[in-house]
């Protein structure tokens, strides 16, 4: 059977030479006669698995000697009450940015436990859609700054991050990796596996240590960021697949440049197919051109009926999981960094064919 072309938002496409080792290894790991899936946490084998996927993160983002990476569950809508829990002193406040609907829920679950929160700016309704600005007022002596730096729905990114005197937090779920970034620019950053990284079971944090070690020890252990970083995430059985993939595919973007080799690659992909789009008053973008992702591509046609009928056509050749977010419809192109380059251009050659005859 040949590969589709993946097009979903997540759990999303991941490199196919990844995939191909895993397989390979699959029933006989490092030749123990198991899986990775059937080992513990605390053996050897599994330890430098672990040890690696910290290392090439820490490498692919240049992560300082002061920040911790934490692998937890429960993906980064956890971490949307987690980050106040933690975070959060009494009598302070925080600001959050809201931008679409990863952002919108951030703050309604901060807001569900009865915390001071502080909207800065919310462009979620806004067609087309878009991210707040950089002239925004913080406020004085807020515990921290949230924001979503890739809306995966709207298909809008922050192309140039805020700088705050609070900690930055943002949640990087659809574009983590994707990109060179300052990491001493922001307190934590944290992101769910399934869309750049792994397959959903692991979120991945990664948090400056003075930050972590707010976690008031009132929480459970095993909601306090602290108690992840003093014991390197292993307290308790830790989803040991999904961290030996975030160790095989941050191997694979090393050997493909690092992140600014893979930035080259996603810039490349995204320009041709919003190109497609531009060229067009069939297809029409539905994100402001500056703030347009890279990471999922989002446009509409004339109607409701012709976007059915193009995702139904698409997946006949082999083009899945293009319809847009049911809050929103439309089409929903996600080309993250695991997306192959020929499946763009097979993208853009249906949308041309499929103009041709429903034009």
């Amino acid at each position: 059977m040949a590969r589709a072309y993946n097009f979903s938002a997540g759990p999303a496409i991941l490199p196919e030479e990844v995939l191909k080792q895993a397989q390979a290894e699959l029933l006989d790991f490092n030749g123990t006669g198991m899986s990775i899936m059937e080992m513990s946490h605390r053996g050897k084998d599994y330890s430098a698995v672990h040890q690696e996927a910290k290392d090439n993160l820490k490498k692919l983002l240049n992560i300082p000697d002061n920040y911790s990476v934490l692998f937890m569950t429960g993906g980064a809508s956890t971490q949307f009450s987690l980050i106040p829990m933690n975070l959060l002193g009494e009598g302070q406040t925080a600001d959050y940015i809201t931008a679409g609907a990863w952002s919108s829920k951030a703050i309604k679950a901060a807001k569900k436990l009865g915390i001071s929160v502080n909207e800065l700016a919310n462009t979620a309704k806004d067609v087309p859609t878009r991210v707040p600005g950089n002239d925004l007022e913080f406020t004085p002596g807020a515990a921290y700054v949230h924001i979503c730096s890739n809306e995966t729905i709207s298909g809008a990114q922050v192309k140039e991050f805020p700088k705050t005197d609070a900690p930055l937090i943002a949640d990087m779920s659809s574009d983590i990796l994707s990109r060179p970034l300052d990491v001493s620019q922001f307190g934590m950053i944290y992101a769910g596996a399934q869309k750049n990284l792994a397959p959903a079971g692991v979120t991945l944090v990664i948090i400056r240590n003075d930050l972590a070690e707010k976690s008031p020890d009132t929480l459970p252990e095993l909601f306090q960021y602290k108690h992840f970083m003093e014991n390197d995430s292993l307290s308790n059985t830790i989803p040991t697949f999904p961290v030996y993939m975030i160790m095989l595919v941050t191997r694979w973007l090393l050997e493909k440049g690092g992140l600014e080799g893979v930035q080259k690659m996603n810039e490349e992909k995204a320009a041709k197919l919003y190109a497609a789009i531009d060229a067009s008053d069939f297809y029409n973008g539905t994100a402001v051109p500056e703030f347009r992702s890279p990471m999922n591509v989002t446009f509409r046609l004339p109607t409701e009926d012709l976007e059915a009928q193009f995702v139904k056509e698409a997946a006949a050749k082999g083009m899945t999981s293009l319809k847009g977010h049911r809050s929103v419809g439309g089409i929903r192109a996600s080309i993250y960094n695991a997306f192959p380059a020929a499946g763009v251009d097979a993208l853009i050659e249906f949308m041309k064919e499929f103009e041709a005859a429903n034009a």
